[in-house]
Order: C-alpha cells, then sequence, then structure tokens
C-alpha cells in the first residue's frame, strides 16, 4: 500500500510542476532558515561546554556599591581563590586569570615585534581546571615558575615558523622575557574568552593580598555534589573575616557601619557555562552575548518554520478543486477516508523530505553569508551530530504531518455524490481556518518588520547622539608606551605635519577599556561616606582641544599655570555626588597608597561637561583629570583631506622612534561603534530573517488568493457580463485579504510594542518608539500583500467570462 501510495504522489507532483515547485521551496526556504538559526542556537549554547569539568566551575562575581557607583564586575581580590581552597573542602580547585590586553611580543634577540591580542596571566592551576590540551610541555609544571609562557600552536607558527618553540624565549614588550614551556591547541571559538599566551602568575609584579583590590577573574572547582547556590552562603563569612579587617584599615569604618550608609560589598559564584550568555558584569575578558537573542532566535526560527508550513496547507487547500472529483471517484471506486488521509499525508511528507535536501543545499551556501553578519564560524557538520541527527531525520516527517495535516483530513472529507456534481463547499464559510493561519503569517511579519526598524534606529541613535566629545577626525595611535621615553617627542613630530590640528598623551580615552575607579574625598574628610569613587585620568594640557570636550565651569590646564600640577577638573556627575554649589576652588584628595596613610589633595580649577566613556547601556559615571605623564595613549585631532597620505607620514616617523615595534591606529569614532557590533549584526540577521518570513508569508498569501479567485470563477463571470469593471473586481478579490492583513497589523502592534520596549531597557540612553514605526510596518505589510494578491486578482479579473461560465 505504501508503494501505492509514493508511486501516486510522485504521478501527482510531477503533473503540477509549479504548484510543486512553489510548495516546495517555500518549505526548504522555512526549513533552511530554522536550521540557520539553529546552527547559531547550539553554537551559543555550546560555550565552554568543551571544558571536562564545565559542571564544576563558577567564576566569583564581585558587586560593589560604593562613593556614589554601583559596580558589578566579573573580577574578584586576588586572595579569594587560595582562602576559598583552604578554609572550604568544598572546593576542589581554583585558578586566577589576569588579562593585561595587547603586548607587542618578539622572540629574543630580535628586532621585529607582533601585536599580539588578549595576553593573560594564569596560575599554575589552569590545566587543572580548564580543558587545554597540550601537544608538548607538561600540564603539570607549565607555568610553575615565574616568567614561562604556555602559547597555542597558532603562535607558535607566527613567532618560531617551523621550529621547535620548547625553550625559547619570548620578549613582551621589550620588559618581560618568558621562556616557552608548554605549546596547547588553539583554543576553540566558542568559549568565553580566549588567547594564545598564558603567562604564570608568578611573573606578574603585582602586590598580593589585597581583599579591597578586585582584578583577577578567579574560578573555582567545586568537588561533586555541591550546590553553588548554597555554597554562596560562606561568602559573608569571607567578608566579615577577611575583607573587614581591611576595610577598617583603608576606610576606618567596620564593614557593618559601611553596610548601614548605604554601601555594600558581596561576592557570588556563576556558572562558567552561564558566562557568555548571562553574565552582565564589567571587566570581562571578551565581550558576551546575551540569553534574550537566544530567545529570539529560537522564537524567530519556530515562526518562520510554522508560517512555511502555514503556506503549505494553503496552497495544498487552493489546488484542492482540481482533487475534488479525484477524491469522489476514489470514494466511488471504494477507497475509505483512511486511505485517502495516507495517499495526501504520504504526498506531504514525500515534499517534506525533498524540501528537506533541497534546505541543506541552501543552508550549504549560504553559511559562509550568514557566518559574515553573525561573526562566527559555524559549519553545517555540527547539524550531523549524533545529539541532533535524530531531530534532522525526524523533522521532515513532522513538518510533513504538521504542514500535510489539514489539507488530507479536508480533502478525504469531500461527498463523493457533491463532488461529482460539482456541488463542493469551498467557500467564504470554510475559510475560517485558513485566514487565522493568514492573520498569524501576517502578525509575525509584521512584528518582524517592527523589531528590525526599532533595532536600526537605536543604532542610529548610538552612532549621532551627543557623546559630549567629538568623536569623528581623531587619529589614535595604539601602543604607544612602544616609544617610551620618546613619546612626547614623537607627539611634537606629528603636531608639524600638516593636516593635524592638536595631539594630546593620556592614560585613557573615552572608549571602553580596562579600568578601575579610586575614591576621592573632599579635603579633611577622609571619611567612606563622604568618598567619590570616580575613575581618574591622567592627561595632558592638550586633552579637553583634542577630544573636543566643551567644560562647564572654570578652565582647562594650562602652561602659563604651573601649579596646575596639583589641580584637577572634575565632570558635572563628580560634583553632583560631592555636592559642591560651587566646585571652583574646592580641594579634593587622592589615595596614593593602599593603606590609606598617604594623600594628595588638589585643587578643583574646572568641571568639563557629562560625556560618554562607555557603552549607552550605562550611566555616566564619575570621571576627574589630573596632570601627569602618561604613554597609555596618543591621539590627534587631524583636518586632512588625504588621510591615507597623513597617515604614512606619521608611520614613517613612528618607524623612526619606535624601530622593530608594529604600527598600529585606529579612529575613536571606530572604537567607539565596535562596542555595538552585537547589535548591529542582530540588527542585520533579523533584517535577513524578516525579509525571508514575509517572502514565505506572500507565498501562503499567493496561495489564498488562487483558491478564492479559483472559487469564485463564476460570480467574476457573471459580475463581467453585467459590466463590472477590471478595477472593481480586482478590488473585490482583495479587500477580503487586507482585512486580514490590518487584523494581522492590530494584534502585531502591542505585542510588538511591549518587546522592543523591554530589549531597549537594558539601554540608559535609547528612542522612545514613536507611533509612526508601527504606521511604516503597517503600510509595508498592507502593501505587500496588495502587490502579492493583485497578481491573482488582475489574473481572474482579465479572464474572458465566456471561458469562466462555459467552465462551469
Amino acid at each position: 500500500m505504501l508503494r501505492n501510495y509514493i508511486k501516486i504522489a510522485i504521478r501527482n507532483l510531477r503533473k503540477q510542476r509549479g504548484f510543486t515547485f512553489i510548495n516546495i521551496f517555500g518549505l526548504a526556504v522555512g526549513l533552511a532558515c530554522c536550521l540557520l538559526i539553529t546552527l547559531y542556537v547550539i553554537d551559543e549554547l555550546r560555550f565552554d561546554r568543551y571544558h571536562e569539568k564545565a559542571d564544576r566551575i563558577y567564576r566569583i562575581h564581585t558587586d560593589i556599591k560604593f562613593g556614589g557607583n554601583d559596580m558589578h564586575m566579573a573580577v574578584s581580590p586576588d586572595p579569594m581563590g587560595p582562602t576559598l581552597l583552604k578554609d572550604y573542602p568544598q572546593v576542589e580547585n581554583f585558578v586566577r586569570l589576569h588579562g593585561r590586553g595587547t603586548w607587542l611580543v618578539k622572540r629574543a634577540g630580535q628586532l621585529n615585534s607582533l601585536r599580539e591580542r588578549d595576553i593573560i596571566f594564569a596560575d599554575s592551576t589552569l590545566f587543572d581546571v580548564f580543558t587545554l590540551p597540550l601537544v608538548a610541555g607538561n600540564p603539570k609544571r607549565a607555568l610553575v615558575e615565574p616568567n614561562t609562557v604556555v602559547i597555542s600552536e597558532s603562535a607558535a607558527k607566527r613567532q618560531f615558523g617551523n621550529q621547535n618553540p620548547m625553550g625559547q624565549s619570548l620578549v613582551f614588550d621589550n620588559q618581560l622575557t618568558c621562556r616557552v614551556t608548554g605549546v596547547m591547541r588553539d583554543m576553540p571559538t566558542n568559549s568565553h574568552f580566549r588567547t594564545d599566551y598564558f603567562i604564570s602568575m608568578r611573573s606578574d609584579n603585582y602586590e598580593w593580598g589585597r581583599w579591597l583590590s578586585n582584578n583577577h577573574h578567579t574560578y573555582v572547582l567545586l568537588k561533586e555534589g555541591v550546590d553553588y547556590r548554597t555554597f554562596n552562603q560562606n561568602f559573608e563569612t569571607i567578608i566579615q573575616k577577611y575583607v573587614g579587617p581591611q576595610v577598617v584599615t583603608f576606610l576606618g569604618i567596620a564593614i557593618k557601619q559601611l553596610r548601614q550608609s548605604g554601601n555594600r560589598i558581596s561576592y557570588s559564584l556563576i556558572p562558567m557555562t552561564d558566562i557568555h550568555l548571562r553574565s552582565k558584569q564589567t571587566i570581562e575578558l571578551a565581550p558576551n552575548s546575551d540569553i534574550q537573542y537566544v530567545y529570539v532566535f529560537s522564537a524567530v526560527a519556530v515562526f518562520i518554520l510554522l508560517i512555511a508550513c502555514i503556506n503549505f496547507m494553503n496552497l495544498s487547500t487552493a489546488r484542492s478543486a482540481n482533487r475534488a472529483k479525484e477524491v469522489g471517484v476514489r470514494k466511488v471506486l471504494g477507497s475509505v477516508q483512511r486511505q485517502l488521509i495516507g495517499q495526501f499525508m504520504t504526498e506531504s511528507i514525500l515534499m517534506s523530505i525533498l524540501a528537506m535536501g533541497l534546505a541543506l543545499v541552501i543552508v550549504t551556501l549560504t553559511v559562509p553569508f550568514f557566518n559574515q553578519i553573525s561573526a562566527k564560524q559555524l559549519t553545517i557538520d555540527s547539524l550531523f551530530v549524533p545529539q541532533f541527527l535524530p531531530v534532522l531525520l525526524i523533522l521532515p516527517l513532522v513538518v510533513g504531518l504538521l504542514a500535510g495535516s489539514y489539507p488530507a483530513f479536508f480533502l478525504s472529507s469531500f461527498r463523493p455524490i457533491s463532488v461529482l456534481k460539482g456541488k463542493v463547499n469551498l467557500g467564504l464559510k470554510s475559510a475560517g481556518l485558513r485566514s487565522g493561519l493568514v492573520v498569524f503569517q501576517f502578525m509575525m511579519s509584521v512584528i518582524l518588520i517592527i523589531g528590525t526598524m526599532v533595532v536600526y534606529r537605536q543604532i542610529n541613535f548610538i552612532q549621532t547622539t551627543k557623546l559630549g566629545f567629538k568623536r569623528d577626525q581623531v587619529l589614535t595611535i595604539n601602543e604607544a608606551y612602544a616609544l617610551d621615553k620618546q613619546a612626547q617627542a614623537f607627539k611634537e613630530e606629528i603636531l608639524k605635519l600638516p593636516g593635524v590640528v592638536s595631539g594630546s598623551l593620556s592614560s585613557y580615552l573615552p572608549v571602553p577599556s580596562d579600568r578601575s575607579d579610586s575614591p576621592l574625598f573632599p579635603e579633611g574628610q577622609i571619611d567612606q561616606a563622604k568618598a567619590v569613587s570616580s575613575q581618574l585620568w591622567a592627561v595632558d594640557h592638550d586633552y579637553i582641544p583634542t577630544l573636543g570636550m566643551e567644560m562647564a565651569q572654570g578652565r582647562n590646564f594650562s602652561r602659563e599655570f604651573g601649579a596646575d600640577s596639583s589641580a584637577i577638573i572634575l565632570n558635572e556627575t563628580a560634583v553632583k555626588i560631592f555636592g559642591f554649589k560651587d566646585p571652583i576652588g574646592q580641594r579634593v584628595a587622592r589615595m596614593l597608597d593602599d593603606e590609606g596613610k598617604v594623600f594628595k589633595t588638589y585643587t578643583v580649577i574646572g568641571v568639563v561637561k557629562n560625556f560618554h566613556f562607555e557603552s549607552l547601556r550605562q550611566n555616566i559615571g564619575s570621571v576627574a583629570f589630573f596632570m601627569d605623564p602618561s604613554r597609555g595613549a596618543v591621539s590627534f585631532r587631524i583636518s586632512s583631506q588625504d588621510i591615507p597620505a597623513l597617515v604614512k607620514q606619521v608611520e614613517a616617523k613612528w618607524r623612526q622612534m619606535a624601530p622593530g615595534m608594529p604600527f598600529n591606529y585606529s579612529f575613536l569614532e571606530d572604537s567607539f561603534d565596535s562596542m555595538y557590533r552585537a547589535e548591529q549584526r542582530v540588527g542585520q540577521i533579523v533584517l535577513t530573517f524578516s525579509v525571508l518570513a514575509i517572502l514565505i508569508a506572500c507565498l501562503g498569501l499567493f496561495g489564498l488568493a488562487a483558491f478564492m479567485a479559483e472559487q469564485r470563477t463564476k460570480e467574476i463571470g457573471v459580475r463581467k457580463v453585467l459590466g463590472a469593471s477590471a478595477t472593481s473586481i480586482v478590488g473585490l478579490l482583495s479587500k477580503d485579504f487586507l482585512k486580514l492583513v490590518l487584523i494581522a497589523i492590530l494584534i502585531a502592534t502591542p505585542i510588538a510594542w511591549y518587546g522592543m520596549n523591554q530589549w531597549l531597557e537594558d539601554f540608559a540612553y535609547k528612542i522612545d518608539v514613536p507611533w509612526w514605526v508601527f504606521a511604516v510596518a503597517g503600510v509595508v505589510a498592507v502593501v505587500i500583500a496588495f502587490v502579492t494578491v493583485s497578481f491573482q486578482s488582475i489574473k481572474a479579473a482579465l479572464t474572458n467570462p465566456v471561458k469562466s461560465l462555459r467552465a462551469e
């Protein structure tokens, strides 16, 4: 019987090639979208799961409210890991990581350096906690000694070519020389941090034992069966026993009084497998993603697949009149409804299997493009892993059953006598379900259109909003510390070049980087309740004009005032937190040691207007500028019309003054925009799938329009004979569909409004979703629907009425 079903199914599919192609193609596009998103979601959910002990590894987070700042950090004090291992038997091991950003690295004895990113100091327990296989070296001993380094296979190739790197030396920033004691396999891309260099933590020139200094990413390995939520309760004991005494020494106040004044210090564990999607802490080793995007894309995949299945139903039903007589004849000849259902379900599953094959071809061809917009390295091989292969095999059967169920039961229910007499009721009264399905399709399409518009408007708002500084035409030379004592001379040489307006040497620029807050105190009031936790940036006289910042009060640093070495400039947020009504002339103190015994007092000479130095997701914090020699960043405001030529001139000066050091530059505008690449990628992905969802929905609407035009053939013929124009008939056939689209818009609008406002909650500075976004989305949906329907409507309206009535 099954063989007979398949033979008849193939015969029918060949007979109706156009219908078969449209149906299979629509279903294939829907399945391809679903599979692409599945690849993305699988990759996101697999982050850090390659570690053998991943389910027992946790990172310690620190939450501090102090001096007007509320900080949620991915780092913790350096004694935390050793103390937990010593005091709590539930802890099996720990490892600390200290990210040190970009370094200039070269082989010992060579002149030329390579710019290497994300170099990390690590404890010798690194390989006991994480699964990082070594291809050379002993993981138990590799990082035990100071001045040793483990490098990846890629780094070994870059630095040593085909030579054996073991035992050879690398020089970091012309300061630290390390011997290579291990070569590890390249870390997988689905890791919440990646590096090609792990330097022994004992090489780090750091003063250990500071409970109030949070700058280490600490991971603990808990023993089997230990619940991390229960273990979190132990951190209160840690605070009372270890943190409290240093709070007294540092601030002269007990931890209880600290909390009573509204401040707090707390620690907690987060599963390592949750970091990539659920951590919203600052000072991460690398940017994370968001679980919301996984939910959103998963929902989009399901909706697109449902839209494709709905299309299949509508297109199959649209051809029902052509199959009605077949059903009638087969019933007269003895076929029962069960057999007819089996026949139609066989056809549906066969088309679903063919669609799955085509979908896999589409995915194979489009994965490289999808990788470009999603910044991933996905391969179709991930779909054929043992865990997912059963799903891949069952999916076309499920889709075939789902998509073919309604047409099968619908077609097999025809009464043979009525069918053979031409009295089959396929009109509007039986179209409720099909109409509801079209409403669902366009509801989802409108939601996707609105979501895409809001995402792009927020990104545009970020890119065009006033930041408090001028980010355009600012050239930044990275790794300026390679200039050593010639940094100021380099700046002066570049200022002589035509097209260079001004330049500045500073510790930081207003883009996210690894920074830490320090307390400032009103003079004579070294009291934690009076402290203002603030960013402290070392700058020169030219920093504010080079960055295009504006003064709200007072003046900038000036070479005419020698006392400016003891002057300070606050931003408006700092002034507000201090409570200064007249800030000019006020004096504030900065702590210079870790014991709270040595202070330097500054006089406030100016207030700079607030400027954004973090993501627009965060409110503007407190910042203070003070004069101090710094080689952290060198930046130049330029006005040249030929920027490439100017960059070449700057590079030539660099080569003269920093021979062997790689020249690396960027523009401040690009550095700022890089913070929002995740949102830009999400916008591109949503836009792509929105277009595909609308395309698939239009196929469904096309099918329903064909169905309705086919059922009203006689009515159209009569109307034309009685004098109806083609325009009036087009309007007649189109209005019912436009009603469905309008209903979809009404349902979609509040859903989209709620969803997008929830997404915007992540931003401290955001757009208000204007009413016209919903209006535009509605108009777009109506226009698309009308164009789709009008093709069938015009075709029906232009049909010769004589043929229509003769056919009846």
